[in-house]
Formats: C-alpha cells, structure tokens, sequence
C-alpha cells in the first residue's frame, strides 16, 4: 500500500496541474486533428465547429452547477450537519469508525456527490475530533472520501438523471432513459451492494496494527470553520434585516417547492436532474434558520463550482469539431469493431476510467465520451442503459486518484492530497476489478 501509494501521490504532486491547464492542451490537440481528418478541413470550418459546439450545452451546464451549489448548502444546514455529527457519536472502535464513515460518505454521495464531498469532509472532521487518539485520522478522511465511489450510479449522478431528463442534448440519438433502468436497475444496485461490502472491508485492512502510531487531526483543525450567518442585535434590525433574517421567507419558498414536487411525483413524474435541483433547494430552504444563513451557504457552493463553470463550455467545443469533422463517427466505428453489445460497457468503462484523468467533471465527460459511445451502442443494438451505466461508473472509479475532486472534503478535512493518495490508490485498484466484472455481468 505504502509503494503504490508513493506512486500515485507523487504524480498527483508532482505532475497532474489544474484541470483548466489539461484543457488548454487538449484543446489544441482537438483543434489539430480536426484540420487534419478523414479528407482535411479548412481552419475555418474547424474554428465554426469549435464556436457552435460551445454554446450549445449552457442549459446542461447550469443544472450540474446547481446540483452542486444545492447540494452544498444542504448539506451545511444545522438539522443535517447535526444529524451528521450525532452518526460519529455511534462508533466504538477504529474498525467500526472506518465503516461507519465510509457508509455515512456513501450514502450522502449516493444522494448527491455535492451533498457528499462536504458531508463525508464533515464527518470525518467530527471522528478525528470525538475519537481523537484512538483512530488514524488519515484513513478516516481516505474512508470519507472512499464514499464518493458510488456518485455517479445515485439519485444525484450526472449522466443517470440527465438522460432522464426530456430535452437533453443526446435524446435525439438514445432517447429518454428513467432512472428506473439505471440508477434503480437490479445491475445497478448490485454494483451499488458491492461496493458497500468490498470498500469498507479494503479500508478497515489497511488500519495500523496494534500499537502502531495513529495520526490524529491537527490542533489547526479542531476549531469549527462551517459557514455561518450571526445574528444582528434584533433591538438595531433595519427593516431590510428583518426580512433577512425572518425564517417565513426560506420556509415559505421551501414548502412551495416541496407541494409542487409532491403533485409532480404524485401525478406520474420521474426523477431527472431537475427534481433532483428542485428537491434540494426545498429541503435546504426548510432547513434554513433564515433567508441571509441559505444566501451565505449558497455563497460558499458557488465558489466550489469554478471549476464547472470554467471548463464545461470547453468540453463542448471541443465535442463539437470532434462530431462536425467525422471524428466521433470513426472513433465510435473503431470501437465498435472491437467490441460486441455484450463487452461494450466494459470497453466504455474502461475508456471512462482513462479519460477521466483528463476530463475529472462527469458532466464535462459525458460531453466528450457520450455521442461516441452512444453511437457505438446503437451499431452494436447494446442497451443504451447499461453502456451509459458503465461510463458513470468508470468515471467514479478513478476519482479514486484524481486531485481534482478531493479539494472539497481535504478543506473541510485540514489535510493534504498526500495524506489520503495512498489508501485511496488501493480501493480504485481492488474497486476496479469487482467493477470491471460487473460490467461483463449487466
């Protein structure tokens, strides 16, 4: 465990830059081969590919930045960070820390990978400093963040709810796909049972035997750093502040939101990306004390989406020279000649793991990689499901080892990449073979 995770903590460091910098590159190497393939293309038809291909995906864009920023500030309002807290209360041991914690991530990822990485960060922050002493701070935060794995096969994964969603910018080749053939699909959920035996059990093995030193969190770290919204003197409260800080207004809007859900499901209606959006901004606003305390949580949401915000019109513009020069059509061929509708999700998610090095936003991936598979899937006659499926889950599976979205939780956390790289290294490495059998299996 020490070699390999030495291996990938010191290319992380050493030699994985920001995301945004991958770009950059992948950029031009887009750009280069769309002149250059099949019969050529002049850099004018190149560059309108390019121009049309980046404003094309906004709408998509904004719904995986508002499950992000939704599902933050949920997870920071008081009855769920308390409901949080009184979980690392239950655990007696280190073995029963390292499950529970794991678990905790799990479902709250399970639920919505923004929900996730801040709840997992806080509950491991909360174990370091109930069960300071008797367990291994570093692994705990590994386990917090071990969790994260079962993302995007949940109720909150990116690919299974925007495909479910009508108007997405693939319907028009797969269709409409409801979340009863992905995310609560009988494939699905034993993946999902898989993990939850074979993640925890991974983590718990590689604890510190006996008397071996156990790391706790730092003394920097124990103070509270959540985002909060003080109370003003109520006797000095302009009338604004009032309103401001008045619990009718968030409970109000909340119990809007949750009545229309209500007669959405009720009547028929599925789950796609939008419920999921709508159903945190309800719960996150009911469970808010006043308007200014959800304004200062989706503050703090919104400073962790940079990254999507930055790249996603990219990724689009560069799927567009990759569709508008024939690149996708030769790619999807070539892969098709390789694979049958059977072992086609296992080539996609082998791909999904490789390309997700590069491109480390599920949506931003299922942008590059999803028009190309897809239309292997629909030469092959595969379900468009389950490849789909198998493109969600390569993609949690080397999140294991990408920096990119550990950030979120190593904040909350007070720790490095370095800390947690290598125990998370071996879950991606035991995790990928009981995945990449599942995907032969579904």
């Amino acid at each position: 465990m020490r070699v390999i995770g030495r291996l990938f903590t010191h290319i992380a460091v050493r030699y994985l830059p920001d995301a945004f910098v991958f770009l950059f590159f992948l950029t031009l190497v887009v750009l280069g081969l769309g002149i250059i393939w099949g019969d050529g293309h002049s850099p004018r038809q190149v560059l309108d590919y390019w121009g049309n291909g980046f404003f094309s995906i906004y709408e998509f864009t904004c719904q995986i930045i508002l499950v992000l920023v939704s599902g933050y500030a949920l997870a920071h309002t008081r009855p769920v960070r308390r409901a949080l807290i009184a979980f690392t209360r239950l655990p007696r041991t280190e073995v029963q820390v390292i499950v529970a914690t794991t678990l905790i991530a799990m479902l709250c990822s399970w639920i919505s990978w923004g929900f996730g990485l801040v709840a997992g960060g806080l509950v491991a922050r909360e174990m370091g400093i109930v069960h300071r002493g008797r367990v291994h701070y570093p692994l705990v935060v590994a386990a917090a963040y071990s969790g994260f794995i079962v993302w995007h096969g949940g109720y909150g994964g990116s690919i299974p709810t925007v495909i479910a969603n009508p108007g997405h910018f693939l319907e028009a080749e797969m269709g409409i796909i409801p979340v009863s053939q992905t995310v609560f699909s009988i494939g699905n959920l034993a993946i999902l049972a898989a993990m939850i035996l074979v993640v925890p059990a991974v983590l718990v093995s590689m604890r510190p035997r006996g008397n071996e030193p156990r790391v706790s969190l730092p003394d920097s770290e124990q103070s509270d750093d959540s985002p909060a919204a003080p109370m003003p003197d109520q006797a000095r409260m302009t009338p604004a502040q009032r309103l401001e800080y008045s619990r009718l207004i968030p409970l109000t809007l909340g119990t809007i939101a949750l009545l229309w859900l209500l007669d959405h499901f009720v009547t028929g209606g599925g789950v796609n990306i939008n419920t999921v959006i709508l159903g945190f901004f309800a719960l996150g606003l009911v469970f808010s004390r006043h308007a200014r305390e959800y304004i200062v949580f989706c503050t703090g949401g919104s400073r962790t989406a940079y990254g999507i915000i930055m790249q996603f019109p990219f990724y689009a513009a560069m799927m567009g020279v990759i569709a508008g020069t024939g690149m996708a059509a030769d790619i999807g061929s070539a892969l098709v000649s390789i694979a049958s509708s059977e072992t086609l999700p296992f080539y996609s998610f082998l791909s999904a793991g490789l390309i997700n090095f590069f491109i480390p936003a599920g949506g931003g991936q299922w942008i590059m990689q999803g028009p190309i598979v897809i239309d292997a899937a629909q030469q092959l006659d595969a379900s468009m499901a389950n490849v789909a499926l198998a493109v969600s889950w390569g993609d949690a599976w080397t999140n294991m080892v990408q920096p990119f979205w550990t950030l979120p939780l190593l904040a909350i956390a007070g720790l490095q990449i370095r800390d947690i790289m290598g125990y998370t290294s071996v879950v991606m490495l035991v995790s990928g073979v009981v995945l990449g059998i599942a995907m032969f299996l579904i």
